[in-house]
């Protein structure tokens, strides 16, 4: 049994860290959870059981503990999304560029014209999102 001491504070950072985890492997995995995953959220949120001013936090359903309703709309999504706007916009921005080098290997030759581009790209989207993106068939 592993245990260690944390603050009230630092537990809700764990309780934050273990759901974000879970959430990212497994949100896209429909009915093909990878259920170790699930089993160990469930573990750690179980501790909230032991744990003053946490009753908010988890639910039990089946016998297991998860986390509630009150948690995953508390916030921690927004946490989320603003991580997925940024690896989109990333992934965005390096395929746009590698496309207009015609996609060639990144080289030290070539890497400061990739990161300007990369950078251009960037900028324009934190400008305007993809407001002034258009497919051109």
């Amino acid at each position: 049994m592993i245990h260690f001491d944390m603050t009230n504070k630092e537990f809700r950072r764990l309780l934050d860290l273990v759901y974000i985890g879970n959430w990212v492997l497994n949100s896209a995995r429909g009915d093909d959870r990878i259920d170790d995953y699930d089993r160990v959220e469930s573990l750690v949120f179980a501790q909230c059981l032991q744990q003053e001013g946490t009753q908010e936090l988890y639910d039990i359903d089946g016998g297991v503990v998860v986390p509630s309703a009150a948690f995953a709309e508390g916030g921690i999504h927004e946490a989320i999304m603003d991580y997925e706007d940024s690896v989109f916009y990333d992934i965005l921005a390096q395929e746009l560029t590698l496309r207009d080098m015609d996609f060639a290997t990144v080289t030290d030759a070539n890497y400061p014209e990739f990161a300007q581009r990369m950078d251009e790209y960037l900028d324009e989207f934190d400008e305007n999102g993809i407001d002034n993106l258009f497919l051109d068939k």
